[in-house]
């Protein structure tokens, strides 16, 4: 922090107390980003060097890697929403977010050694068991620390530009480990001439301690802001309703969870391109500095990126950044074998514009939150980062886990020269699917309002709101009172539970239509995922088969279906109080025109009077 900084001292750590227009020091910065150089370089084997690993070494048939990383991914997204309301609601010494990440860092490390690690004599059916439950593991314990971490980031200051500066140190951290994680098994195999296993278990064992330094670290130095800490959470449902009603919030929402498909399949395709299309002379190698410089050209042009955003505003950059995705995915489709060099500048000129989307969109999706609590005096930085990465990674999951099984049900093997039709395939799933997801990613983003201007008289609202006076949308030019804590607000909330199509059918047919709304979407959401765990266990009920591409699909659907059905079990309560007549008709009548209006202005609306 600046030398002008007041110091604050707080459940065993010691910072700088912030405001909302203080720029933070680069110590903080540092501090807050750095745990990501460890999160990241974790993440990259995972993804990219783990599917190929476990196929062509550890010798698991591609159909089981599917239905382990759908089943995995699944239940990563819906963890998300109840990780984002747990940390939300957490009162403690330590505050809402850093207790989280003390205890899930050093539990991820361990499954990521784990993960890594598999035991030699494991094959076949029980290195795919090991796999699933691994990486299952992995991704539970990673949202344990990783969200709440993101949703201190939006905490930290509310300055439009410094959110740039500061979501951009994060994100070179993130690029910088990604680098290192890349790279390693390249540099280790290649000149230390280790095998897999042996690389992969110094990098276990490296990074499973680093990340668990790096946050212990962050929490000990870095105190949550108490005036955030202190603010009052809203329940679970309501708030994802109000959330889908916040229309800038829709928008990159829609555009991210397109743009989510453009960065999951390459993920997983690259090694396959890599080895079988192109087929450089040691793949392995050339897989690694293929890697380095895609994510080292994303690190070396973030200065760039953010010197950019401060002169045409992030929108206009995010929407600049687009075209570097777009051509290079189209230009890697024409490549043949042979083509390594070439593929080296392709893979370059992507990775320029993979750096400014990984900064904009959390330093965007922060102002999005700003505009929610001038609606609702709320502050959601969880739930809405828990929201933003939920839907994201259930399109992500078929985009990572069913073009793996589309290549088994083509004819894939393991170490050998493929197809025609195989490559073709991998061709065309790893360079022209994500082109074309990014360009329609780009169509939705270009219609995302908030700007500088915008934001700033934002933050003058919740100001005006903080000395209980009316303030004005930016947007729309509507009047926005100060929402006032009690009876009314509460109201709002609780019938905020309901559809406005459900509300007036209570009003039409009677007191119990709700509870028969709620039951039968329930009712029909965990039939199909009990029909789909069925049908899945009858799939792999030996595990010497490989169970085939759909069954990636029908895990999808399942963990879908059961996410749904957990929506609408908690509303199951709320609606036996609406049945109660807990609401009188006449309220219920009024909180309708207003969600009404907010559909159609696309604001969260405001407490019933």
């Amino acid at each position: 922090m600046d030398s002008a900084d007041a110091k604050i001292t707080g459940g065993g750590a010691t910072t700088a107390a912030y405001t909302s227009h203080q720029p933070l020091s680069l110590k903080t910065k540092i501090l807050y980003g750095a745990p990501s150089f460890a999160g990241a370089a974790m993440i990259i084997p995972i993804l990219i060097n783990m599917p190929k690993f476990y196929a062509d070494v550890v010798l698991v048939p591609l159909g089981f890697l599917a239905m382990a990383i759908a089943i995995a991914r699944s239940l990563d997204a819906l963890s998300d929403p109840l990780m984002g309301w747990i940390s939300d609601h957490t009162h403690t010494r330590l505050g809402r977010r850093r207790p989280y990440m003390l205890i899930g860092a050093p539990l991820c490390g361990v499954a990521f050694f784990c993960l890594l690690n598999p035991p030699a004599v494991f094959t076949g059916g029980r290195a795919a068991i090991w796999f699933g439950v691994t990486f299952i593991l992995y991704f539970v314990f990673h949202t344990i620390y990783v969200l709440p971490h993101y949703a201190l980031g939006p905490e930290l200051t509310q300055n439009y530009n410094d959110r740039s500066s500061l979501f951009a140190w994060r994100e070179s951290f993130t690029i910088l480990g990604t680098i290192v994680a890349a790279g390693a098994p390249g540099v280790m195999i290649g000149t230390f001439h280790l095998s897999q296993r042996q690389a992969y278990f110094r990098l276990g064992i490296f990074f499973g301690i680093l990340v668990t330094v790096l946050y212990t670290l962050l929490v000990v130095t870095i105190k949550e802001r108490p005036d955030f800490v202190a603010r009052e959470s809203n329940p679970l449902v309501p708030g994802v309703r109000r959330a889908l009603r916040n229309r800038p919030f829709g928008i990159l929402l829609a555009s991210y969870v397109v743009g989510s498909i453009a960065g999951a399949i390459p993920a997983t395709m690259m090694p396959f391109f890599n080895a079988y299309v192109i087929r450089p002379p040691n793949p392995d190698v050339w897989l690694s500095k293929l890697l380095v410089g895609y994510f080292g050209l994303g690190f070396l042009s973030m200065p760039m990126w953010v010197w950019i955003a401060r002169r045409i505003g992030k929108l206009n950059t995010w929407l600049a950044s687009f075209f570097l995705g777009i051509s290079g995915g189209a230009a890697m489709f024409l490549l043949r074998p042979g083509d390594i060099h070439w593929l080296m500048v392709v893979i370059c000129w992507a990775g320029i514009g993979f750096g400014a989307g990984l900064f904009l969109t959390p330093s965007m999706q922060a102002d999005v939150i700003d505009y929610d609590e001038l609606y609702t005096g709320k502050r959601r930085e969880a739930q809405y980062t828990a929201f933003w990465s939920m839907l994201p990674k259930f399109i992500a999951i078929p985009s990572a886990a069913v073009p793996i099984a589309i290549l088994a049900s083509l004819g894939y093997k393991a170490n050998h020269v493929q197809t025609p039709q195989v490559v073709f395939a991998i061709r065309a799933i790893f360079a022209l699917a994500p082109a074309t997801c990014s360009a329609l990613s780009f169509l939705i983003a270009w219609r995302f309002p908030i700007t500088q201007t915008i934001h700033n008289a934002i933050l003058e609202g919740i100001e005006l709101h903080g000395r209980g006076e009316v303030a004005v949308d930016p947007m729309t030019g509507a009047s926005v009172p100060p929402p006032t804590p009690g009876h009314d607000e509460d109201v709002g909330w609780f019938l905020d539970y309901f559809s406005s199509g459900e509300l007036k059918r209570y009003l039409a047919r009677g007191a119990s239509q709700p509870v028969r709304d709620v039951m039968r979407v329930a009712t029909m959401s965990i039939a199909v995922s009990i029909i789909s765990v069925i049908y899945v266990l009858h799939r792999v009920s030996s595990l010497r088969a490989d169970p085939g591409a759909m069954i990636s699909l029908i895990v999808v659907a399942g963990g879908l279906a059961f996410a749904i059905f957990v929506f609408h079990l908690m509303r199951l309560g709320p609606a036996r109080r609406l049945a109660a007549g807990e609401v009188p008709a006449d309220v219920v009548r009024a909180h309708l025109g207003q969600v009404v209006e907010a559909i159609r202005e696309g604001t969260p609306e405001r407490a019933v009077g």
